[in-house]
């Protein structure tokens, strides 16, 4: 698979320099690429939609964790989607991030105690406007396949880290689950040890995140253990700020040199979250320098160029619009090819 991936990469190399368009695929692969060999791409923030990109707007675009987020998500360039994992009372996985539907669908009561079937009468809401999409709850596989080969994408597993094997299975099945993230929160030699035995449970061929939060983890060292248990391909990173604190100015104690030194070792991604919570503080993740500062306060080099320059080079934000613009714009991006869905026969025969 990694001969077809260099195929690919040489290919879109060629193309650029004699002016033929590239096919989407490229740049998927091109995505997986920067994902895989940070080392390579210091100087290139990724970012990741989160909850599909919906949030962003006052959450006025799309229904929140759909596939129309998904879309928007892709065609604004956009490395990664984050979606949230529930189960249906008949035992689906269905993409849903609250464990009840009142909020975000026409349906009332819990996911769970709904079968799929029901659950695909729920139409889909954009919150910051009441309007009724025709899209009902997708189902774990109906997202993944919106992905495939165009996007990588994170699921945020709210069920029990045992769930995320029946996960993996559905991407292998469609023959993605290099493109698949998982996650789990990491925070001392016991709890490492657990999850690990439940990745080699589950087997390699995709990607395993840890994250790593300061009320938990106040040592960079921490994650010396954790990356000779996973060898991730990103570390996900939480400064957690409370309701009066002020603006971080270091980052906290993750944030570090140290850190920055570790993650160029390990050859992985620093990954910071600027994400509102609601109900929480602005910047709740991020030591306050979260989204609302970057689009609300107008100060985005506060936010995003904050943590940019603290070493992160995966964002994951409400915003994903306007952090592209502004890291491209700042220098923080490096430009893909443009794709195309055009492609010479022969290359298209190195994909089969």
């Amino acid at each position: 698979m990694r001969t077809i991936w260099l195929g690919l990469l040489l290919s879109a190399a060629l193309a650029a320099t004699s002016g033929q368009a590239l096919p989407s695929e490229i740049r998927a692969r091109q995505i997986l690429d920067r994902f895989e060999h940070a080392n390579q791409w210091r100087d290139h923030v990724m970012v990741a939609a989160h909850r599909a990109g919906s949030m962003q707007a006052g959450k006025t675009l799309y229904a929140e964790n759909s596939i129309a987020a998904v879309e928007g998500s892709i065609a604004m360039g956009a490395e990664i989607v984050e979606v949230d994992i529930r189960r249906s009372k008949d035992g689906e996985f269905v993409v849903m991030h609250d464990s009840w539907l009142d909020r975000t669908t026409t349906c009332k009561g819990e996911v769970v105690k709904r079968t799929l079937a029901e659950l695909k009468t729920c139409r889909l809401v954009v919150e910051g406007t009441g309007f009724i999409t025709n899209e009902t709850v997708s189902t774990l596989r109906e997202m993944l396949l919106a992905t495939r080969d165009r996007i990588l994408i994170n699921l945020d597993n709210k069920l029990d880290v045992g769930d995320l094997s029946g996960m993996i299975a559905v991407a292998r099945d469609l023959g993605m689950a290099e493109q698949v993230i998982v996650k789990e929160n990491l925070w001392n030699s016991t709890r490492i040890a657990t999850v690990k035995a439940a990745m080699d449970a589950i087997g390699g061929g995709f990607q395993f995140m840890p994250i790593i939060a300061d009320d938990a983890v106040h040592d960079a060292g921490f994650t010396e253990p954790v990356d000779h248990a996973f060898s991730p391909r990103a570390i996900e990173l939480i400064n957690w700020r409370a309701g009066a604190e002020t603006l971080t100015e270091t980052g906290g104690p993750l944030f570090s040199t140290r850190m920055r030194a570790a993650a160029v070792r390990g050859d992985w991604h620093v990954w910071a979250d600027t994400y509102a919570i609601v109900n929480k503080p602005g910047g709740f993740l991020a030591g306050g320098r979260g989204d609302e500062l970057a689009v609300q306060a107008s100060l985005p080099r506060e936010a995003w160029g904050f943590w940019a320059d603290r070493g992160a080079t995966i964002i994951q934000t409400d915003e994903p619009k306007a952090a592209i613009d502004w890291l491209a714009a700042n220098g923080y991006r490096v430009p893909y090819a443009e794709p195309s869905e055009r492609m010479e026969p022969a290359a298209t025969a190195s994909i089969n």
